[in-house]
């Protein structure tokens, strides 16, 4: 299981939120909060987090930097039991931190670029 180091989780942090303006002290910060949670393991089940550490999970989510599982448990009493885990991305943090930028977003439509013109114009037989 790969581990993430603390100098990458800044560095994928300046990358993110620090583009948009987040001090650098309150990023390393953040970076240290982040990984006590985790330690040395890539996933945290949700019920150890209150309301304001989910709410800086979604926003770090929204980032890239979490994701989510969840895994379905067959209790005693015959009930599905669902566990909710926040899963650190490693590969996009140790990404971030060596300077890779994201994939650009390809335009689905794209493709219609090189349609000429005359395509477009032409008529459809009326049947």
């Amino acid at each position: 299981m790969p581990i993430v180091l603390m100098s990458e989780v800044v560095a994928a942090l300046r990358a993110t939120l620090g583009k948009r303006g987040m001090p650098d002290d309150e990023v390393r910060i953040l970076a240290e909060y982040l990984l006590s949670f985790f330690g040395f393991q890539t996933e945290v089940i949700d019920n150890n987090l209150d309301v304001a550490d989910r709410d800086v999970f979604y926003m770090l989510e929204e980032e890239g930097l979490l994701g989510t599982r969840q895994e379905e448990v067959l209790i005693k009493k015959g009930k599905t039991w669902r566990i909710h885990y926040w899963v650190l991305r490693v590969d996009r943090i140790k990404a971030l931190a060596k300077g890779a930028t994201t994939r650009p977003v390809q335009d689905a439509f794209a493709v219609y670029n090189d349609v000429p013109d005359d395509v477009w114009a032409r008529q459809l037989p009326v049947h």
